[in-house]
Protein backbone atom coordinates (compact mmCIF):
# COMPACT_ATOMS: atom_id res chain seq x y z
CA UNK A 1 0.00 0.00 0.00
CA UNK A 2 1.54 3.51 -0.86
CA UNK A 3 2.47 6.28 1.85
CA UNK A 4 0.06 8.31 -0.16
CA UNK A 5 -3.09 5.77 -0.10
CA UNK A 6 -2.47 5.14 3.19
CA UNK A 7 -2.29 9.40 4.24
CA UNK A 8 -5.90 9.31 2.19
CA UNK A 9 -7.55 6.22 4.22
CA UNK A 10 -5.86 7.76 7.36
CA UNK A 11 -8.05 10.96 7.08
CA UNK A 12 -10.72 9.16 6.03
CA UNK A 13 -11.02 7.39 8.96
CA UNK A 14 -10.51 10.74 11.04
CA UNK A 15 -13.48 12.55 9.25
CA UNK A 16 -15.83 10.32 8.80
CA UNK A 17 -16.86 6.55 8.14
CA UNK A 18 -19.89 7.52 5.65
CA UNK A 19 -18.45 8.88 2.96
CA UNK A 20 -20.31 6.47 0.43
CA UNK A 21 -22.80 8.84 -1.60
CA UNK A 22 -22.36 12.23 -3.66
CA UNK A 23 -23.75 15.86 -2.10
CA UNK A 24 -27.38 16.23 -2.92
CA UNK A 25 -26.57 19.52 -3.72
CA UNK A 26 -29.38 20.64 -1.74
CA UNK A 27 -30.58 24.24 -2.97
CA UNK A 28 -32.02 27.24 -0.99
CA UNK A 29 -35.69 26.05 -1.05
CA UNK A 30 -35.05 23.08 0.99
CA UNK A 31 -33.42 24.93 3.49
CA UNK A 32 -36.21 27.41 3.73
CA UNK A 33 -38.78 24.91 4.04
CA UNK A 34 -36.41 23.17 6.81
CA UNK A 35 -36.72 26.62 7.84
CA UNK A 36 -40.77 27.07 7.58
CA UNK A 37 -41.19 23.52 8.50
CA UNK A 38 -39.80 23.47 11.87
CA UNK A 39 -41.60 27.30 13.19
CA UNK A 40 -44.87 25.84 11.84
CA UNK A 41 -44.58 22.26 13.46
CA UNK A 42 -43.36 24.56 16.84
CA UNK A 43 -46.43 26.70 16.66
CA UNK A 44 -49.03 23.73 16.18
CA UNK A 45 -47.56 22.64 18.87
CA UNK A 46 -47.82 25.46 21.08
CA UNK A 47 -51.02 26.34 19.98
CA UNK A 48 -52.31 21.80 20.97
CA UNK A 49 -50.17 22.44 24.41
CA UNK A 50 -52.07 25.88 24.73
CA UNK A 51 -55.21 24.55 23.98
CA UNK A 52 -54.91 21.54 26.31
CA UNK A 53 -53.55 22.98 29.57
CA UNK A 54 -53.62 26.75 28.61
CA UNK A 55 -56.12 29.13 30.51
CA UNK A 56 -59.02 31.30 28.90
CA UNK A 57 -56.91 34.35 28.55
CA UNK A 58 -54.78 32.13 26.39
CA UNK A 59 -57.41 31.68 23.49
CA UNK A 60 -55.81 34.66 21.30
CA UNK A 61 -52.43 33.34 20.71
CA UNK A 62 -53.88 29.41 20.34
CA UNK A 63 -55.46 31.26 17.10
CA UNK A 64 -52.76 33.48 16.02
CA UNK A 65 -50.45 29.60 16.41
CA UNK A 66 -52.91 27.42 14.69
CA UNK A 67 -53.21 30.29 11.85
CA UNK A 68 -49.09 30.40 11.92
CA UNK A 69 -49.27 26.20 11.51
CA UNK A 70 -51.48 26.19 8.63
CA UNK A 71 -49.70 29.09 6.39
CA UNK A 72 -46.54 27.31 7.12
CA UNK A 73 -47.65 24.06 6.31
CA UNK A 74 -48.80 25.75 2.97
CA UNK A 75 -45.55 27.23 2.38
CA UNK A 76 -43.75 23.75 3.10
CA UNK A 77 -45.77 22.35 0.32
CA UNK A 78 -45.22 24.86 -2.06
CA UNK A 79 -41.40 24.74 -1.84
CA UNK A 80 -41.04 21.33 -1.54
CA UNK A 81 -43.31 20.81 -4.85
CA UNK A 82 -41.58 24.55 -6.81
CA UNK A 83 -37.99 23.04 -5.86
CA UNK A 84 -39.27 19.11 -7.47
CA UNK A 85 -38.38 21.07 -11.22
CA UNK A 86 -41.28 19.03 -12.86
CA UNK A 87 -43.82 20.36 -9.84
CA UNK A 88 -46.94 18.73 -11.59
CA UNK A 89 -45.30 15.53 -11.21
CA UNK A 90 -45.79 16.03 -6.71
CA UNK A 91 -48.15 13.67 -6.97
CA UNK A 92 -45.95 10.71 -7.54
CA UNK A 93 -45.32 11.13 -3.87
CA UNK A 94 -48.55 10.26 -2.84
CA UNK A 95 -50.03 8.07 -5.69
CA UNK A 96 -48.84 5.41 -7.50
CA UNK A 97 -48.02 6.22 -11.45
CA UNK A 98 -50.16 3.39 -13.03
CA UNK A 99 -52.97 2.17 -10.23
CA UNK A 100 -53.59 5.88 -9.11
CA UNK A 101 -53.67 4.50 -5.07
CA UNK A 102 -52.59 5.74 -2.20
CA UNK A 103 -48.77 4.90 -1.88
CA UNK A 104 -46.74 4.98 1.44
CA UNK A 105 -43.34 2.81 1.72
CA UNK A 106 -42.85 2.84 5.82
CA UNK A 107 -38.78 1.59 4.80
CA UNK A 108 -38.65 5.41 2.94
CA UNK A 109 -37.93 8.66 5.25
CA UNK A 110 -39.36 10.57 2.08
CA UNK A 111 -42.60 8.90 1.77
CA UNK A 112 -42.93 8.73 5.44
CA UNK A 113 -41.93 12.60 5.30
CA UNK A 114 -44.51 13.31 2.87
CA UNK A 115 -47.62 11.69 4.51
CA UNK A 116 -46.19 13.30 7.75
CA UNK A 117 -46.25 16.60 5.96
CA UNK A 118 -50.18 15.77 4.80
CA UNK A 119 -51.51 14.65 8.21
CA UNK A 120 -49.94 17.88 9.92
CA UNK A 121 -51.83 20.10 7.59
CA UNK A 122 -55.10 17.93 8.59
CA UNK A 123 -54.61 19.06 12.13
CA UNK A 124 -53.08 22.62 11.32
CA UNK A 125 -56.17 22.72 9.12
CA UNK A 126 -58.59 21.58 11.71
CA UNK A 127 -56.86 24.10 14.44
CA UNK A 128 -57.67 26.50 12.21
CA UNK A 129 -61.22 26.05 11.19
CA UNK A 130 -61.65 25.51 14.91
CA UNK A 131 -60.02 28.95 15.68
CA UNK A 132 -61.79 30.34 12.71
CA UNK A 133 -65.18 28.90 14.60
CA UNK A 134 -64.53 30.48 18.21
CA UNK A 135 -64.22 34.06 16.75
CA UNK A 136 -67.31 33.59 15.33
CA UNK A 137 -66.36 34.02 11.52
CA UNK A 138 -67.87 30.57 10.70
CA UNK A 139 -71.11 29.55 12.07
CA UNK A 140 -71.71 26.31 10.42
CA UNK A 141 -73.18 24.54 13.01
CA UNK A 142 -70.34 20.93 12.55
CA UNK A 143 -67.66 23.17 12.02
CA UNK A 144 -67.99 25.39 15.34
CA UNK A 145 -67.92 21.46 16.80
CA UNK A 146 -64.14 21.44 15.99
CA UNK A 147 -64.00 24.29 18.49
CA UNK A 148 -65.45 22.07 21.61
CA UNK A 149 -64.69 19.25 23.43
CA UNK A 150 -64.38 16.15 22.50
CA UNK A 151 -63.04 17.29 19.06
CA UNK A 152 -61.15 19.93 20.10
CA UNK A 153 -59.03 17.83 22.83
CA UNK A 154 -58.86 15.25 20.08
CA UNK A 155 -57.04 17.64 17.56
CA UNK A 156 -55.06 19.31 20.11
CA UNK A 157 -53.73 16.05 20.59
CA UNK A 158 -53.00 15.11 17.06
CA UNK A 159 -51.93 18.25 16.94
CA UNK A 160 -48.89 17.92 19.44
CA UNK A 161 -47.82 14.66 17.91
CA UNK A 162 -47.96 16.26 14.46
CA UNK A 163 -45.81 19.45 15.21
CA UNK A 164 -43.27 17.01 17.24
CA UNK A 165 -42.80 15.10 13.99
CA UNK A 166 -42.76 18.23 11.32
CA UNK A 167 -40.35 19.88 14.13
CA UNK A 168 -37.83 16.99 14.05
CA UNK A 169 -38.73 15.07 11.53
CA UNK A 170 -36.20 17.00 8.96
CA UNK A 171 -33.27 16.47 11.56
CA UNK A 172 -34.09 12.88 11.71
CA UNK A 173 -34.02 12.82 7.85
CA UNK A 174 -30.47 13.97 7.21
CA UNK A 175 -29.61 11.39 10.14
CA UNK A 176 -30.52 8.63 8.29
CA UNK A 177 -28.40 9.48 5.06
CA UNK A 178 -25.17 8.24 4.45
CA UNK A 179 -23.26 11.67 4.05
CA UNK A 180 -20.99 13.02 6.79
CA UNK A 181 -21.87 15.15 9.51
CA UNK A 182 -25.47 14.32 9.11
CA UNK A 183 -24.98 10.87 9.59
CA UNK A 184 -22.29 10.62 12.10
CA UNK A 185 -24.86 11.97 15.18
CA UNK A 186 -27.94 11.10 16.49
CA UNK A 187 -28.66 14.37 18.10
CA UNK A 188 -29.82 15.98 14.61
CA UNK A 189 -33.28 15.73 15.19
CA UNK A 190 -33.64 16.85 18.60
CA UNK A 191 -31.82 19.51 17.60
CA UNK A 192 -33.82 20.56 14.81
CA UNK A 193 -37.20 19.52 17.28
CA UNK A 194 -35.58 22.50 19.22
CA UNK A 195 -34.97 25.05 17.07
CA UNK A 196 -38.11 24.46 15.59
CA UNK A 197 -39.79 25.09 19.10
CA UNK A 198 -37.66 28.44 19.86
CA UNK A 199 -38.19 29.95 16.08
CA UNK A 200 -42.01 29.41 16.80
CA UNK A 201 -42.13 30.79 19.69
CA UNK A 202 -39.90 33.94 18.25
CA UNK A 203 -42.42 34.38 15.21
CA UNK A 204 -45.01 34.31 17.11
CA UNK A 205 -44.16 36.68 19.61
CA UNK A 206 -43.71 39.17 16.64
CA UNK A 207 -46.38 38.39 15.31
CA UNK A 208 -48.69 38.62 18.17
CA UNK A 209 -47.00 42.35 18.78
CA UNK A 210 -47.84 43.41 14.97
CA UNK A 211 -51.25 42.13 15.73
CA UNK A 212 -51.89 44.06 19.32
CA UNK A 213 -52.33 40.66 20.72
CA UNK A 214 -50.09 40.04 23.84
CA UNK A 215 -52.15 39.19 26.82
CA UNK A 216 -49.71 39.42 29.50
CA UNK A 217 -49.84 35.78 31.45
CA UNK A 218 -49.56 34.28 27.52
CA UNK A 219 -46.53 36.02 26.99
CA UNK A 220 -45.02 35.66 30.06
CA UNK A 221 -45.80 31.84 29.41
CA UNK A 222 -44.22 31.97 26.02
CA UNK A 223 -40.77 34.01 27.42
CA UNK A 224 -40.10 31.01 30.11
CA UNK A 225 -40.90 28.33 27.67
CA UNK A 226 -38.27 30.11 25.17
CA UNK A 227 -36.00 30.70 27.79
CA UNK A 228 -35.80 26.90 28.74
CA UNK A 229 -35.83 25.76 25.06
CA UNK A 230 -33.21 27.97 23.82
CA UNK A 231 -31.07 26.79 27.05
CA UNK A 232 -31.41 23.14 26.21
CA UNK A 233 -30.97 23.78 22.19
CA UNK A 234 -27.31 25.33 23.00
CA UNK A 235 -27.04 21.61 25.41
CA UNK A 236 -28.18 19.87 22.20
CA UNK A 237 -25.70 21.41 19.57
CA UNK A 238 -22.87 21.15 22.18
CA UNK A 239 -23.79 17.11 22.26
CA UNK A 240 -24.21 17.33 18.34
CA UNK A 241 -20.83 18.66 18.12
CA UNK A 242 -19.27 16.71 20.76
CA UNK A 243 -21.22 13.31 19.20
CA UNK A 244 -19.37 13.89 15.42
CA UNK A 245 -15.96 13.05 17.17
CA UNK A 246 -13.37 13.65 15.06
CA UNK A 247 -15.38 14.83 12.18
CA UNK A 248 -16.44 18.10 14.58
CA UNK A 249 -12.90 19.21 12.77
CA UNK A 250 -15.00 20.09 9.68
CA UNK A 251 -15.98 23.27 11.28
CA UNK A 252 -12.62 24.44 11.73
CA UNK A 253 -13.73 26.57 9.17
CA UNK A 254 -15.83 29.48 8.06
CA UNK A 255 -18.49 27.58 8.64
CA UNK A 256 -17.40 27.35 12.07
CA UNK A 257 -17.07 30.83 12.38
CA UNK A 258 -20.71 31.33 11.49
CA UNK A 259 -21.92 28.55 13.75
CA UNK A 260 -20.18 30.26 16.53
CA UNK A 261 -21.16 33.47 15.90
CA UNK A 262 -24.24 33.49 14.37
CA UNK A 263 -25.77 30.18 15.62
CA UNK A 264 -24.54 30.19 19.09
CA UNK A 265 -23.87 33.78 19.76
CA UNK A 266 -26.30 35.43 18.20
CA UNK A 267 -29.43 32.69 18.21
CA UNK A 268 -28.61 31.82 21.62
CA UNK A 269 -26.29 33.76 23.72
CA UNK A 270 -27.53 37.41 22.81
CA UNK A 271 -31.16 36.58 23.42
CA UNK A 272 -30.72 34.97 26.88
CA UNK A 273 -28.49 38.02 27.63
CA UNK A 274 -30.75 40.32 26.76
CA UNK A 275 -33.42 38.73 29.06
CA UNK A 276 -36.20 39.00 26.75
CA UNK A 277 -38.46 36.78 28.51
CA UNK A 278 -39.04 39.59 31.07
CA UNK A 279 -40.97 41.78 29.08
CA UNK A 280 -40.82 44.63 31.44
CA UNK A 281 -37.26 45.41 29.34
CA UNK A 282 -39.37 46.72 26.94
CA UNK A 283 -41.15 45.55 23.38
CA UNK A 284 -38.27 46.60 21.51
CA UNK A 285 -36.02 43.91 23.27
CA UNK A 286 -38.51 41.45 22.93
CA UNK A 287 -38.58 42.06 19.01
CA UNK A 288 -34.49 42.32 18.38
CA UNK A 289 -34.09 39.15 20.25
CA UNK A 290 -36.97 37.33 18.59
CA UNK A 291 -35.48 38.43 14.94
CA UNK A 292 -31.84 36.92 16.64
CA UNK A 293 -33.30 33.56 17.19
CA UNK A 294 -35.04 33.41 13.63
CA UNK A 295 -31.78 34.46 11.95
CA UNK A 296 -29.73 31.83 14.57
CA UNK A 297 -32.22 28.89 13.24
CA UNK A 298 -31.88 29.82 10.07
CA UNK A 299 -28.22 29.81 10.10
CA UNK A 300 -28.21 26.66 11.49
CA UNK A 301 -29.69 24.84 9.13
CA UNK A 302 -27.63 26.57 6.11
CA UNK A 303 -24.63 25.41 8.69
CA UNK A 304 -25.66 21.75 9.02
CA UNK A 305 -26.78 21.05 5.50
CA UNK A 306 -24.15 23.08 3.05
CA UNK A 307 -21.01 22.08 5.48
CA UNK A 308 -21.64 18.58 4.48
CA UNK A 309 -21.72 19.20 0.81
CA UNK A 310 -18.56 20.51 0.89
CA UNK A 311 -16.94 17.34 1.82
CA UNK A 312 -16.29 14.87 -1.39
CA UNK A 313 -14.09 12.10 -2.26
CA UNK A 314 -12.04 12.45 -5.34
CA UNK A 315 -10.48 8.75 -6.02
CA UNK A 316 -8.41 8.29 -2.44
CA UNK A 317 -8.68 11.63 -1.78
CA UNK A 318 -10.77 13.25 0.83
CA UNK A 319 -11.59 16.67 0.28
CA UNK A 320 -13.56 19.48 1.40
Amino acid sequence: MSMAMSMAMSMQAALSDTFFTTPPHFRWLIILYFFVGGISGGALLLASLLRLFGRPEDRPVVRLASYLSLVGAAISGILLIVDLGVPLRFWHMVFENHTGRPMFKWWSPMSVGVWGLLLFSFFALLASVGALAEEGRLRWGPLRLLAEAPLAIIGAIGGIVGGLFLAGYTGVLLAVTNRPIWADSSWLGVLFLLSGVSTAIATLLLVARWRRIEPPSTMAWLARFDRDTLLLEGLALVCFLVSLGAVARTFLSAWGVLLLLGVIGLGILVPLRMGWRRLENGAHNVAVAAACVLVGGFLLRVVVLLSSEQVHVVGTQVTR
